[in-house]
């Protein structure tokens, strides 16, 4: 059997028409949808637990997809918090007719691991290793620093 990354996943999906926009491109919704699946699947699989969206600190459309490409999802844990994940997503649209590959979009979904009643539970803490690992591992801490700034001003 094959061994999988629990701190890894790529998921690729084929764009069809009913995906489409008023412009011909991928509608956004369908992106942030399938983003938001990538998220919860690497979050349960690294967790092995339930996870909700907590929040989506950006979601960055640099190029539009078009109908008819393949469309690969990049997703990677860039850190965890107590009940928290951090999930890192690069979007990459192929044309497989001029085998053209785009760098579309990136985000950073936060989900939360929780029990059988909905109430956040402790996770196992991911251990940065690569360089790679280490970098993004900064960079979500501080962006999660940031979060929490954010949130306990707005949520006075």
């Amino acid at each position: 059997m094959q061994e999988f990354s629990k701190n890894k996943l790529t998921m690729s999906l084929l764009m069809t028409p009913n995906m489409a926009n008023f412009r011909g491109n991928v509608h956004g919704g369908e992106i942030l949808k399938t983003l938001d699946h990538v998220a919860y699947a690497l979050a349960a699989r690294y967790s092995g637990k339930n996870v909700v969206t907590l929040s989506v600190d950006r979601v960055l459309f640099k190029n539009p997809i078009s109908i008819g490409t393949l469309v690969t999802f990049l997703a990677s844990v860039n850190y965890t918090g107590r009940t928290s994940i951090e999930i890192g997503i690069k979007v990459i649209s192929e044309d497989i007719q001029k085998h053209t590959v785009t760098h579309t979009n990136s985000s950073f979904f936060t989900m939360v691991a929780i029990d059988d009643d909905g109430k956040p539970t402790p996770i196992e803490p991911f251990i940065p290793q690569s360089d790679d690992e280490k970098r993004r591992w900064e960079n979500a801490k501080k962006r999660r620093e940031e979060s929490l700034k954010t949130r306990k001003q707005t949520f006075r």
